[in-house]
């Protein structure tokens, strides 16, 4: 696995949307943090434009992601917001500058497309919080975040869950978005979670769904090889008239919880306040135990 080099003070991070439009208003307090870094920020071209909900067409949206790509003087890339829209420009974008020339990546949610994609080519990516997100943010989120990019150590410690399961493992930490990663299943983008400690959050979905999605992770054979589950914000759930019958904790371990493996839930990662940053394709040490959850990254 390829991992971007730190950043340090003077350093150049590009500023772009795959997915949804956005304005500058938006993303003022994050420009405040990245000059308090030591960071010059540069704009994608089209990062203010607008094309229905999209910040431009999928051509320009496609040519700012390839253009901070080819930029060997931009050393990380900031999504800076989710939504919907990066799976339509995926397979427009030559990512083989980056074999040679990798940066951090950075952003979740709608993100996960291209974090699934990368891990695919070798490349380590940052799931974090977004610049539009950042105002709303806990400090240790954002702390989380310079940590990941200035190589700080990255450790996380949070209370126990009555529903986790022991134990203590390493290896390579991929996912992102469950509902992203239901959709990239069967396409290039598809994610490879043999061995790995797969990492799932989502928003705004039906109890039933979750179960649906997790049924199709098992049939494509994704959670078989898994060495642990980490299970982060799912946030604003749905049940129909008619109950699914179960939490999603319990949807989960139906599918999971014959394993016999670590598992973590209610990770503060995803769509949440205290969104922790987490370096997907990197190695993590994690411990669940019955008194914490330790999650440490070098």
């Amino acid at each position: 696995m390829k991992i971007p080099d730190k950043l340090v003070a003077g350093d150049k991070i590009g500023l772009i949307s795959t997915a949804r439009k956005i304005s500058r208003l938006d993303i003022n307090y994050a420009i405040n943090i990245f000059k308090s870094w030591g960071l010059e920020v540069v704009y994608g071209d089209n990062l203010f434009n607008s094309y229905n909900q999209f910040s431009g067409t999928d051509e320009q949206r496609a040519n700012d992601l390839q253009v901070m790509i080819n930029d060997k003087s931009i050393k990380a890339i900031f999504c800076v917001r989710g939504g919907y829209g990066t799976a339509r420009i995926i397979d427009k974008i030559d990512f083989n500058r980056l074999q040679n020339n990798p940066k951090w990546i950075i952003g979740y949610s709608d993100i996960t497309v291209l974090h699934s994609h990368l891990n695919n080519f070798g490349i380590a990516t940052l799931h974090s919080s977004m610049p539009i997100n950042f105002e709303n943010n806990t400090f240790s989120s954002i702390e989380s975040i310079h940590n990941c990019l200035f190589s700080k150590p990255n450790e996380i410690i949070i209370k126990p869950h009555v529903l986790n399961r022991l134990g203590k493992t390493s290896g390579q930490v991929v996912g992102g978005n469950l509902s992203i990663l239901y959709s990239l299943l069967g396409s290039r983008s598809d994610l490879d979670t043999n061995g790995k400690i797969l990492f799932i959050e989502d928003l705004d979905e039906y109890l039933y769904h979750i179960d649906r999605m997790l049924l199709n992770l098992k049939r494509n054979k994704k959670l078989k090889n898994i060495k642990a589950l980490i299970v982060g914000g799912m946030t604003d759930l749905h049940d129909n008239e008619i109950p699914f019958g179960k939490s999603y904790e319990q949807i989960v371990l139906d599918y999971f919880g014959n394993l016999s493996i670590p598992i973590c839930f209610s990770f503060p990662s995803g769509h949440l306040n205290d969104n922790r940053a987490i370096k997907l394709g990197c190695n993590a040490d994690l411990e669940v135990t019955e008194k914490e959850v330790v999650f440490r990254q070098k």
